[in-house]
């Protein structure tokens, strides 16, 4: 069991079942962490009216396209008066760039549905389809200033099977997010993460795929 400590900030931008997952992994003391924040781009996103309903703080930041730098900044800045240690990338459908990711160095994480570098982009799984793969999955990576790019801390492959639809085949792809992501937050809250020239080690094993 983990002692709740470091404080993250989960960004969404829409239903949020990763976040869901992460707080019921916290919940059962899986992750040692709190979710401190949790912060939109969509004022209606109902991720926001989940958090609230628990008593998690939550805060808005609306996408400002004709002034990209100065709504990442209030973005930044959202976050950080929270004084949080890590930051969940969970279904939040915006770049960030170094401005922002210089703040939390090698502390901001996303999780991807595919296998990491192949079907990147926001529809993943639809692409996944349309190619005729046979072996998708979920990659959980830090972030850096690439689109769904950067240290790989988990991956887990996810067969396709024949009349898959992009729902049932997300659904199922869902079940492994909401495992591997809670345990790559709790160990970069733990410390256990180390990157060097842009790869990640986890731990005294130096592992760096699942469980």
């Amino acid at each position: 069991m983990c002692e709740p400590s470091g404080r993250i900030a989960v960004l969404v931008s829409g239903a949020g079942s990763n976040l869901v997952a992460l707080a019921d992994a916290i919940e059962r003391g899986e992750v040692g962490a709190q979710i401190a924040v949790v912060v939109s781009d969509v004022a209606d996103a109902p991720a926001l009216a989940w958090a609230s309903e628990r008593g998690i703080a939550t805060s808005v930041v609306p996408f400002d396209r004709a002034d990209r730098p100065a709504w990442e900044a209030r973005l930044a800045d959202a976050v950080e008066s929270h004084g949080v240690e890590v930051v969940v990338l969970a279904g939040f459908m915006r770049i960030l760039s170094g401005r922002f990711l210089q703040r939390w160095m090698d502390r901001v994480v996303n999780v991807h549905p595919s296998l990491l570098p192949a079907f990147r982009g926001a529809d993943a799984v639809g692409d996944a389809i349309a190619a005729g793969a046979l072996v998708t999955g979920v990659t959980v990576h830090l972030v850096d200033e690439l689109v769904d790019h950067g240290p790989i801390l988990a991956q887990e492959a996810v067969d396709v099977v024949p009349g898959d639809t992009r729902a049932t085949l997300l659904e199922r792809l869902h079940a492994v997010e909401h495992r591997l992501l809670p345990w790559a937050v709790d160990q970069l809250v733990r410390g256990n993460v180390r990157v060097v020239d842009g790869r990640a080690t986890i731990g005294p094993t130096e592992q760096r795929s699942s469980r």
